[in-house]
């Protein structure tokens, strides 16, 4: 009896090992499923900020059924902070960062379909940056980046310069910087260089931030197509012309340069999601 039961005791030892390791392994399984779960894709789109305008930083998410499990918040690089909270349903702005009072805002009605795009109310120069949206819901957590470039960029407008001696076309654009560059094209004469008959200048305005723009070409003929392009690195924009015996056609646009998304899906394991600081923002710097 005494023999058998010395024999028990290494196989019972030895069972028991052998469910603490299939214990730790149906955990990791568990965790690592909960963890698929856990996680949600945040989409935002690189872009700039026009100089004292309203602009918009843009970031969409997997959408959640329950509003008041959608917490989104919005950070910038080297800023202590909130940029903008939204929890609850509503806005919560203890926690904003002074440079951002009164001049930001989400969308709250399409909050619950996904968006989770900023306002920035009056851009200024030192809200360039990189930015993060960070979003939980129920589903899980997720965030992406964004880069933020702030200028100025405006419509180019091309005019006849009645005043001139000779036939000139003058094209004016009230707002730029930094500095751009000016380039004039012409349909009929493709590849043609006109910096030999144009003249640019550049005036600053009276906040001493932008500059206006002003381009005049000499030398124009009827029944031409010219283009006035206004460039710098944040956008580009033509202003075109044609002037005929009989009328004068003109068309502008404007276009944002280097615009990018960026799509980011964030996974936690079980027991990383119960361990994450109480403060999130701290913990995305």
């Amino acid at each position: 009896m005494v023999l058998l039961t010395s024999r028990m005791k290494p196989l019972t030892s030895h069972i028991i090992s052998i469910i603490f390791i299939l214990a730790g392994a149906i955990a990791l399984i568990i965790g690592f499923g909960i963890s698929g779960r856990h996680s949600i894709t945040v989409t935002t789109v690189a872009s700039a900020g026009n100089i004292g305008e309203d602009g918009i930083l843009s970031c969409t998410f997997e959408p959640d059924i329950k509003l008041s499990d959608i917490v989104i918040q919005w950070l910038k690089e080297g800023v202590i902070g909130l940029v903008h909270e939204f929890k609850e349903g509503k806005d919560e702005l203890s926690e904003q960062d002074e440079m951002f009072r009164g001049r930001t805002a989400v969308f709250a009605d399409q909050v619950i379909v996904g968006n989770a795009s900023l306002r920035l109310k009056n851009v200024q120069l030192t809200d360039a940056g990189t930015y993060k949206c960070y979003i939980i819901t129920s589903k899980g957590k997720g965030n992406a980046n964004l880069e933020y470039k702030t200028g100025a960029f405006s419509m180019p407008e091309v005019n006849v310069d009645y005043n001139a001696s000779s036939e000139t076309l003058r094209c004016e654009a009230p707002r730029w910087f930094p500095q751009p560059t000016v380039v004039w094209a012409s349909q009929v004469d493709r590849g043609a260089n006109f910096s030999e008959v144009s003249n640019t200048s550049f005036e600053l305005n009276s906040e001493n931030v932008t500059m206006k723009v002003v381009s005049v070409l000499y030398n124009v003929t009827i029944n031409n197509t010219y283009s006035c392009m206004i460039e710098n690195d944040i956008a580009k924009a033509t202003g075109d012309i044609k002037v005929t015996e009989s009328e004068i056609k003109r068309r502008s646009h404007l276009q944002l340069l280097n615009s990018k998304a960026s799509l980011c899906v964030s996974s936690f394991l079980a027991i990383s999601w119960a361990l994450l600081p109480l403060a999130p923002y701290l913990m995305l710097k």
